[in-house]
């Protein structure tokens, strides 16, 4: 009796808490207001809509060097689409990362469902509701230019849109932002939309599709370095979290410079393009920032700086391929 009466007072051991080790902490729950407009537009995320135009500017510029027609009702639908999975993709990652536990503390803009503004349920509807805005576009683009084979890479698109935080093994969560965000808002982005117009793609969209590529991987660098301690503490393995913020400022003053060396070299051909050096100006200050921040919201300022560089620099390189 005695053994067993010592065997039922030994305490249990403790349980380590589960995702982000900030939602554990002790504390009365903070009143919530519900989501306003203004909440659903911030979740939108527009300041990232910069990056939907410059691979469609970029491609519709390439397209004019092998038609010198504009065809300008295809183009819109390109950036239609582009908007729609821009803004899907915001929606979706705000609802993955709200019911993970990932957003409970940030440094960036709140979130609607990690501060329980919306229900989950609602916000994944909206994202979904957007991606299906893009296939419905993309189908329309698909039906004009009889270029079926292009509803297995729009339906990609969607597949990775959703998969970047979202399902039990995100790619987002284990550093691979970066390439995917290469590859669909750099590549697919710009060279779908100057072969959906010209069904040919000259190598100059190839070299505005790295650049674009670049930028679009540069904002994203941005927005991971500012939320790098937050996303170890959470588990979220982003390449900033691997790498570290040292190499994380080299990588991100490379992917913004890059596209310059390649614009300079298209000016030897399209002589308009030595104009893109304008839009350096704005990448140089977003490097200073990432260089010298000494507060995570700083970044704030760097990202917007850098996605604003990437859309100058795409209307300036347009302007090179048509003039």
């Amino acid at each position: 009796m005695a053994a067993q009466s010592r065997k039922r007072s030994r305490p249990a051991p403790k349980r380590r808490p589960r995702g982000n080790p900030q939602k554990h902490k002790s504390g009365a729950p903070q009143a919530v207001i519900p989501a306003t407009a203004r909440d659903w537009i911030a979740a939108a995320r527009l300041r990232t809509l910069p990056l939907a135009i410059t691979p469609v500017l970029i491609g519709t510029g390439a397209a004019t060097l092998v038609d010198d027609q504009l065809h300008g009702v295809i183009a819109l639908a390109c950036l239609a689409v582009a908007f729609a999975l821009q803004i899907g993709v915001n929606y979706a990652n705000d609802y993955s990362d709200g019911i993970r536990g990932t957003d409970d503390v940030r440094v960036g803009p709140g979130r609607l469902t990690g501060g329980k503004k919306a229900k989950p349920r609602t916000v994944l509807i909206v994202a979904l509701a957007f991606f299906a805005l893009a296939a419905l576009v993309g189908l329309a683009i698909v039906v004009r230019t009889g270029q079926w084979w292009l509803i297995a890479v729009g339906a990609a698109c969607i597949v990775a849109a959703w998969f970047y935080t979202g399902g039990k093994r995100p790619y987002g969560y284990n550093a691979m932002g970066e390439l995917f965000v290469f590859v669909f808002f750099g590549l697919v982005a710009t060279l779908g939309t100057t072969w959906v117009q010209v069904q040919e793609i000259p190598q100059e969209a190839w070299f505005g599709a790295v650049a674009a590529g670049l930028l679009a991987c540069a904002v994203l660098l941005a927005n991971n370095l500012r939320d790098i301690d937050q996303d170890r503490l959470a588990g979220k393995r982003t390449l900033s979290v691997l790498i570290g913020r040292r190499a994380t400022q080299v990588l991100f003053t490379v992917f913004v410079l890059v596209p310059f060396g390649i614009s300079a070299f298209l000016a030897l051909f399209y002589p308009v393009a030595w104009l893109t050096l304008i839009a350096l100006l704005g990448a140089l200050s977003s490097v200073l920032i990432v260089w010298t921040y000494r507060t995570p919201r700083e970044l704030i300022t760097a990202l917007q700086v850098t996605s604003f560089t990437s859309v100058a620099y795409g209307a300036l390189l347009f302007w090179a391929f048509v003039a």
